[in-house]
């Protein structure tokens, strides 16, 4: 058994990979080939986004792999700009079209703001709407976990307010170097589980020297050691790659990270995302 066998069970009763593939650069006419590749690696867990425009690609590796649609999680994101019930509405019934498939295993609102006002103005209303778009979906059998990604803990008590379920997941940006404990603790005293993306903060860190060290005291690579990282942290990780290598060596994680290295990895603080801070999520915001 390795990481790509072990699940996490939501508070709605589904079960998710603890280990899965984030599509995000992936072009859509190359996300088919990549999901077929991750499948045949051992991969469950298939993350896309409206905004990635790959959902095509991404659906139809999932019809292609040769693995049955039940076996699969495939969670994709209402766009960061939907803030109305009509809209989100009709942007769930986009999504379940272009990957071609009759329902998603999660389906998260992409961020709280518009990505042009990111950590901006007042969107609550409208996280409420698209919230109970994703609600009635998830009530019809079209979604079977609903959440939200980028979502502060203000934000999911916004949502609380009128929620008949309660999200599920909310996926963040969580990496060594960047570990919002507080963020992450309160996650967890509301049975929201969080879902780690770009987990090798993008590829910044690959050359943090602390880190280098760290990954050849254990024999590992950095990339492992940061995937591995966010599993204890009890996160699911979302690695970003079409290479079939590096897909199977992002799942080559069956080691322990020590509680003094944790403590370690949980205080860095200095990674630069360089030219990657023209996108809101790496903006520091």
């Amino acid at each position: 058994m390795t990481v790509l066998d072990e699940t996490y069970t939501l508070a709605g009763g589904v079960e998710i990979p603890k280990l899965g593939l984030g599509t995000w650069f992936i072009d859509d006419d190359k996300a088919a080939d990549a999901v077929r590749a991750a499948v045949e690696a051992g991969y469950r867990n298939l993350d896309t986004a409206q905004a990635y425009g790959n959902e095509r690609g991404v659906g139809e590796g999932v019809r292609t792999c040769g693995v049955p649609r039940a076996e699969l999680f495939v969670s994709t994101k209402l766009a960061a700009e939907i803030k109305d019930y009509d809209r989100a509405v009709e942007a769930i019934d986009g999504s379940l079209e272009k990957l071609g498939i009759d329902y998603v295993d999660l389906m998260l609102i992409h961020s709280p703001q518009p990505w042009d006002d990111f950590r901006g103005g007042d969107y609550a209303r409208g996280n409420r709407e698209a919230w109970r778009a994703l609600e009635d979906a998830h009530r019809a059998g079209r979604i079977r976990s609903i959440g939200v990604s980028n979502f502060e803990r203000h934000d999911l008590e916004n949502i609380a307010q009128d929620a008949t379920v309660a999200p599920q997941v909310n996926q963040l940006l969580v990496h060594a170097g960047n570990t919002p404990s507080e963020l992450l603790a309160y996650c967890e005293s509301q049975e929201i589980l969080v879902e780690a993306y770009s987990p090798i903060a993008h590829g910044a860190i690959l050359d943090n020297a602390r880190v280098r060290g760290m990954a050849e005291k254990y024999g590992v690579s950095v990339p492992q050691l940061c995937i591995r990282y966010t599993l204890q942290l009890g996160t699911v990780s979302l690695p970003k790659t079409a290479n079939p290598a590096h897909m199977r060596s992002n799942a080559e994680v069956d080691f322990e990270i020590s509680g003094a290295d944790m403590d370690v990895l949980r205080d860095l603080d200095d990674v630069d995302y360089g030219e990657h801070t023209v996108f809101p999520v790496y903006s520091g915001r």
